[in-house]
C-alpha cells in the first residue's frame, strides 16, 4: 500500500465528536421539560402522572429518532430534498381526507394514528428546513443575483402557508415565513430585493389577522387583558398572576396555584408561566439562557460549517436555529404578555407527542452537524500536519491526496460543466453572508 493510500486509511478512521455546550443545552432543557411537565399537569387527570407518562413515551421515542439522526450521514438525506419538499405538502393535505385528518376545536391539523394524534406542521417544520437547505446549496449564487431564485423558495413557503391557514394555523405559518426570510438572509440573498417580499408579506399577514374576528380579539385581548378577564383575556390574565406570584425565587416546586384549573394548557402552551410561579424570576432566567446558548452554538456551527465549504451542513444549522430562537421567543413572549396569544408549544419543555418527537429529530440533526464538522476539521488539522514543509508534496500529488481525502474537495472543471441542474455554475463565486447590500 502506498503512501497516499495509508494517509486515506488513517484520515477515514478519525471520526468526530458531538458539540459538548450543544448536547449540554439540549439535555438540561430536555430534564427541565420532564420536571415542570410533570408539576404542571399532576392536577389535571385523576391519574397524577398520566401526562407525564405520556411525555416521557414520546420522549423516550424522540430519543431514538435523534440517535438515527445523529448517525446518518447528512450528504445521504440531502441527496432526497425533493421528497422531503412532496412529503411536506402530503403531510399538509392529508389532514383534509376524512378517516384520516382529525379536527379539534374546529381546527383540523391532526392525522389519527389511531394510539394517537399527530399534529402533521411538526414535521413539515424539519422536512423543509432541510429542503431548503439543499435550495440554497445548489442555487446560493442565483439566489443573491436573481429574482426567479430567490421567489422560488417564498413561493414553495407561500403554498405551504396556504395550507396552514386552511386548517387554520396562523402561527405556524408566520413561524414558516419568517424562518423563511432568515435562511434567506442568512444564505446570501441581496438584501433591498428581498425587502420587497417582506413588506408584502407582512402587509398579507396583518391583513388576514385583521380580517378574521378570533384573531382579531386576541389583539385586543393581548393590549388589556384585565378588560374581559373572563372572556378573551382569561388565558393572559391567568398567565400574568402566575408570573407575578414567582417573584425572585418562585413559590416553590409543585406549590403553583394557577395550574389547579385556572390556568388552560398549563403543561403545554402556557408551562412557561407555571415555570415562573414555581422558579420565579431565576428560574425564567436560567431557561432563557439554554435557549440563548442553543441557539447560539447553532448559528456558531453553521458559520463554521459555511467557512468550510459545508454550505448543506451550515443551512440545517441556521434553519434549526432560527425555529427554535423564534418559537421559544414567541412562546415565552405569549407567557408575558407581549406577544398576542398563539398556540405554539416551548420547543424541548412543552409537553406533546407531536412537537416533542418532531424537536427531538431536529436536535439530532443538529448534533450531527456538529460532528461531521469536528470531524472534517480534524481530518483537515490531520493533512495539514502531514503537508508541513520539509517534504512539501508536488502540485499533482496535492491535488490528487485533496480530492481523495477531503469532505468537500471540489470536482474536476469536466464535472463541473456537466453539472446537473439546479447546481450552480456561475463564473464568480458569490459566498453566503448575512446578506449581501447592493
Amino acid at each position: 500500500m502506498n503512501d497516499l493510500s495509508r494517509q486515506a486509511t488513517r484520515l477515514e478512521a478519525i471520526g468526530g465528536r458531538f458539540d459538548t455546550w450543544l448536547l449540554g443545552a439540549i439535555i438540561a432543557l430536555t430534564g427541565l421539560g420532564v420536571v415542570m411537565v410533570a408539576s404542571s399537569s399532576i392536577a389535571l387527570m385523576s391519574s397524577p402522572f398520566y401526562y407525564l407518562n405520556r411525555h416521557l413515551i414520546f420522549l423516550a421515542v424522540g430519543i431514538a429518532l435523534a440517535a438515527v439522526a445523529m448517525r446518518t450521514e447528512l450528504k445521504s438525506i440531502e441527496q432526497y430534498n425533493q421528497v422531503l419538499l412532496l412529503g411536506c405538502f402530503a403531510l399538509l393535505v392529508v389532514v383534509f381526507i376524512p378517516g384520516l385528518g382529525s379536527s379539534v376545536n374546529g381546527a383540523r391539523r391532526w392525522i389519527n394514528l389511531g394510539f394517537s394524534k399527530f399534529q402533521t406542521v411538526e414535521a413539515v417544520k424539519v422536512l423543509y428546513i432541510v429542503w431548503l437547505s439543499s435550495y440554497l446549496v445548489r442555487f446560493r449564487d442565483e439566489v443573491n443575483a436573481t429574482w426567479p431564485a430567490m421567489l422560488k423558495p417564498l413561493g414553495v413557503a407561500g403554498a405551504l402557508v396556504v395550507l396552514l391557514l386552511l386548517q387554520p394555523d396562523f402561527g405556524s405559518s408566520t413561524l414558516l415565513l419568517a424562518i423563511t426570510a432568515g435562511m434567506l438572509v442568512l444564505g446570501g440573498v441581496n438584501l433591498p430585493r428581498m425587502s420587497m417580499p417582506i413588506v408584502f408579506g407582512l402587509v398579507a399577514m396583518s391583513a388576514l389577522a385583521i380580517i378574521e374576528p378570533y384573531r382579531m380579539r386576541r389583539i385586543t385581548s393581548f393590549w388589556d387583558p384585565w378588560a374581559d378577564q373572563q372572556g378573551d383575556g382569561y388565558q393572559l390574565s391567568n398567565a400574568l398572576m402566575a408570573v407575578g406570584r414567582g417573584e425572585w425565587t418562585g413559590v416553590g416546586l409543585g406549590n403553583s396555584v394557577q395550574k389547579l384549573y385556572y390556568l388552560p394548557e398549563a403543561h403545554t402552551d402556557f408551562i412557561f408561566s407555571v415555570t415562573a410561579e414555581e422558579l420565579g424570576f431565576l428560574g425564567t432566567c436560567l431557561i432563557v439562557g439554554l435557549y440563548a446558548l442553543l441557539a447560539g452554538r447553532a448559528f456558531w456551527i453553521g458559520m463554521r460549517c459555511v467557512e468550510m465549504k459545508r454550505h448543506f451542513s451550515g443551512y440545517i444549522a441556521f434553519g434549526i436555529g432560527l425555529w427554535v430562537s423564534m418559537q421559544s421567543f414567541v412562546s415565552i413572549g405569549v407567557n408575558l404578555g407581549i406577544l398576542p396569544t398563539k398556540g405554539l408549544t416551548l420547543p424541548l419543555i412543552s409537553a406533546g407527542g407531536s412537537s416533542v418527537l418532531m424537536t427531538c429529530v431536529a436536535m439530532g440533526l443538529l448534533l450531527r452537524v456538529s460532528y461531521e464538522l469536528d470531524r472534517a476539521e480534524r481530518r483537515q488539522a490531520v493533512r495539514m500536519g502531514a503537508a508541513e514543509p520539509d517534504e512539501p508534496a508536488s502540485d499533482a500529488t496535492h491535488a490528487t491526496s485533496a480530492a481523495a481525502m477531503s469532505d468537500t474537495a471540489p470536482r474536476p472543471s469536466a464535472q463541473r460543466d456537466s453539472a446537473p441542474r439546479g447546481t450552480s455554475r456561475m463564473q464568480q463565486r458569490i459566498e453566503p453572508t448575512l446578506g449581501r447590500m447592493g
